[in-house]
């Protein structure tokens, strides 16, 4: 069984135990909505029953499972060559809903509240807690030679580096030679009479 209703300026289809997304509507979470602006009712198989524009005596359930708030949309305004720019954010309040049934057909149980767990006593977390810290320490000290070993040696001479001023002197003489070099000058054209 499925149904269309309109809701917020939008319209839905919806099956018992369907999870929707829409604009706000009043309620806390896990309380009850009817949707009342039922457009069209089917079942599998069946000729659907279309409302004109609403289909008489509909109603679909639902459960407000949360109240939130949409991601942002930004809007950003500009005039080139004017410095003129604004930007404006917007997060549209949404309501998450379950549908339970439609008619009072094809109802879903509501998802069922856990029990209220009893305290659990305490159990010393601290020892397995220094367990672990001392587990760890042991390959960091084991690391530390690790890393004495990479740094270069005493003996070694330091590696030579290459001097860029050289390549750079070099490259100076090329520009020079070029913004040096006259310009050719444009002989006057003759014309021929």
């Amino acid at each position: 069984m499925y149904a269309v209703v309109k809701t917020g300026g939008k319209q839905y289809r919806v099956t018992p135990g369907d999870v929707i997304l829409v604009e706000k509507l009043l309620g806390q979470a896990g309380g009850k909505v009817k949707l009342e602006d039922v457009l069209m009712v089917g079942e599998d198989g069946k000729a659907p029953e279309v409302g004109a524009p609403l289909v008489a005596k509909a109603a679909v359930n639902c459960e407000i499972l949360d109240q939130g708030r949409a991601d942002k949309v930004v809007a950003f305004k500009k005039k080139k060559r004017k410095g003129y720019k604004r930007t404006k954010g917007h997060r549209q309040a949404q309501t998450v809903l379950r549908v339970l049934d439609i008619n009072g057909k094809g109802a879903v149980k509501p998802a069922a509240k856990p029990a209220a767990k009893e305290p659990e006593e305490k159990k010393p977390a601290a020892k397995p807690k220094a367990a672990k810290s001392a587990a760890t320490a042991k390959p960091k000290a084991a690391a530390k030679p690790k890393a004495a070993a990479k740094a270069p040696a005493k003996d070694k001479a330091p590696a030579k580096t290459k001097a860029p001023a050289k390549a750079k002197a070099a490259s100076k003489p090329k520009s020079a030679a070029k913004s040096k070099a006259p310009a050719k000058a444009k002989a006057p054209s003759k014309k021929k009479d």
